[in-house]
């Protein structure tokens, strides 16, 4: 599985308006850019990406910045990287011929990717956030 840097910027932007979504205050483009290491101008198109597709919505002003259009539960991994990358997940057969092998291999692919779409769907933003929580708490040093 091959993940663009766009995909991933997209998903860590979502993540971190998810993990302020209750706070109700906008978060501005540089405060994202700075603590993820994202490009500004790269995060601006993708936001407005996001915005576009109903994911995200941006407040004007000099206390502006973006926030979630909906609760992080309702956002889910696969729905931002379709988002973001389009519908990438297509295969298309390289060889002229198709032979029984060929077939048997296409169709096992095919049988992987749907599983994997299955599972990026079913993954929430809720859900990498709990999962991130998780992480911090199990760190500790001595």
């Amino acid at each position: 599985m091959n993940i663009s840097a766009k995909t991933e910027y997209a998903c860590v932007a979502i993540l971190e308006l998810a993990s302020r979504y209750g706070e109700g205050t906008p978060v501005r483009i540089k405060d994202i850019a700075e603590r993820h290491g994202i490009p500004n101008r790269f995060l601006v198109q993708i936001l407005l990406q996001l915005k576009g597709a109903g994911l995200v919505i941006s407040i004007r002003g000099a206390s502006g910045g973006y926030r979630l259009a909906h609760p992080p539960k309702n956002i889910s991994l696969g729905q931002v990287m379709s988002i973001v990358d389009g519908h990438s997940t297509e295969l298309r057969q390289n060889s002229e011929n198709s032979t029984p092998l060929s077939a048997a291999l296409m169709s096992t692919w095919e049988t992987i990717l749907e599983i994997q779409q299955t599972k990026l769907r079913e993954v929430s933003f809720a859900d990498l956030l709990e999962k991130a929580a998780g992480q911090s708490e199990a760190m500790y040093y001595i």
